[in-house]
């Protein structure tokens, strides 16, 4: 990680640039993605998974009531244990009917409604996040979304069923298509099994947005997708609103700023800065400090602690597109956090809730030395689908919220619309909707024809 010192506020647009592709060379190759599927459904999803995946599929469908999966004891019950935590911190989000009466006779309230078909995307590849699972499945569930529709890549890393399928010297593979359970992380497969997701399909990157934008003979079309992914995943997100189709936000690569002072802990830095760098290598972290000793003291924790990450190689190319920046006080590097709009805030110094105060702009938030992102990550109960690439600025991070739609209602009575009736009147008259004024005027004339 670059050292930048004491910058000055114009030049903070380009200390907070993400790594990016081309967008105009990532939205045509997402756009064909999104035809293809389109155009032809199931086959097009299999063919790109044998492309982009290495795995040759007979089916995309896992229907999870035939299977069983086992895992680790130790990480079930650590899984249990997020379940409730993140099922407390959501239901403790419902909302009740509040009906208010504007004026004598007029009635208002509003009534939250799940969307009744939702898209879940689990990220997969290297890393299936079964944790996201957790995120996206538990609010759905507790808001009463009718299908859910979950997506992730086939998978022959951690917890697959089978090992990878082999390539001979042609390359092509050496054995018939599979089943789609062989491929089934048995972890993810697991976790839909504990929060009573009944089918699963194997399809990931940007066809699987499409999948369940476009539907296909196999996949339910949805209403709204969610879920974080890679810079493709995100652009097809995006180009999925085109055809009608909701999102939860923009969530692409992972980012983290920490701030810190000399009362942080540069070992505690150093973890948190390569837990976020270690998800890919289009990732960035951020440091912000006022102490060059600690800055130092972080760098060379972080050059001691990556060398023994097995994803070692990936956090080092997310490191190259990451900085520290020494800033003159901690009033300036909550401004400059504000200024990037971090998916993930640490404050770690010794005033850490009076500075998280001054939070504007941020998609989570942790607060001291011992709130480590990973605790948002998995099992404090906040929701770790968030804004990415400064879309905190106008994002939220998912909540159960994010499964509702809020429908307004109103009643009059005959001694309501007597009260309002001649104030919508004078407006529609003065708009030149003479059919509005006559839905009014009409009622109230009945009510005067009466003895």
């Amino acid at each position: 990680m670059k050292t930048i010192k004491y910058p000055q506020t114009s030049q903070w647009p380009s200390l907070c640039t993400r790594p990016t592709f081309d967008i105009s060379e990532l939205e045509s190759t997402v756009k064909d993605i999104l035809d293809d599927v389109r155009e032809r459904g199931n086959a097009a999803l299999l063919e790109m998974g044998k492309k982009f995946d290495g795995v040759e599929l007979d089916a995309l469908e896992v229907n999870l009531k035939e299977h069983s999966f086992e895992i680790d004891e130790k990480l079930a019950e650590a899984i249990k244990i997020a379940k409730k935590n993140i099922e407390t911190f959501h239901l403790a989000q419902k909302e009740n009917v509040l009906k208010v009466e504007t004026m004598k006779g007029v009635s208002c309230w509003r009534k939250s409604v799940a969307i009744q078909n939702v898209g879940l995307y689990i990220p997969g590849g290297s890393a299936p996040l079964f944790s996201t699972l957790l995120m996206l499945a538990i609010p759905a569930k507790i808001a009463g979304c009718k299908n859910i529709v979950v997506c992730t890549p086939p998978s022959s890393g951690f917890g697959a069923n089978t090992p990878p399928l082999e390539k001979g010297a042609e390359g092509d593979f050496n054995r018939k298509p599979s089943k789609p359970v062989e491929y089934l992380n048995s972890v993810i497969g697991w976790t839909c099994q504990l929060l009573g997701i009944e089918k699963i399909y194997l399809t990931g990157g940007a066809q699987a947005v499409a999948a369940m934008t476009f539907g296909t003979a196999s996949i339910p079309k949805v209403d709204k997708v969610f879920g974080p992914g890679n810079q493709y995943v995100t652009a097809a997100k995006q180009l999925a609103q085109n055809y009608g189709v909701a999102i939860d936000m923009p969530a692409g690569p992972s980012e983290v700023l920490v701030i810190a002072d000399d009362s942080a802990y540069p070992e505690f830095v150093a973890a948190d800065l390569l837990s976020q760098a270690e998800h890919g290598p289009d990732s960035q972290v951020i440091l912000v400090s006022d102490s060059e000793k600690l800055i130092s003291e972080v760098d060379a924790e972080v050059q001691k602690q990556v060398d023994a990450l097995p994803r070692k190689g990936i956090a080092l190319k997310a490191l190259k597109n990451s900085q520290s920046i020494l800033v003159k006080d901690l009033n300036e590097a909550v401004a400059f956090s504000n200024y990037y709009a971090p998916e993930h805030l640490i404050i770690a110094t010794e005033n850490a809730e009076e500075l998280g105060e001054q939070v504007t702009i941020a998609g989570s938030v942790f607060l001291g030395n011992w709130s480590c992102e990973s605790a948002g990550d998995y099992a404090s109960g906040t929701n770790h689908t968030l804004p990415t690439n400064g879309y905190a600025r106008n994002y939220s991070g998912v909540s159960l919220d994010s499964f509702i739609k809020k429908i307004t209602f109103q009643k009059l009575t005959e001694e309501g619309i007597q009260n309002l009736g001649p104030a919508i009147e004078k407006m529609a008259e003065a708009e030149q909707l003479q059919a509005h004024k006559n839905a009014v005027s009409l009622r109230l004339k009945e009510i005067e024809k009466r003895p």
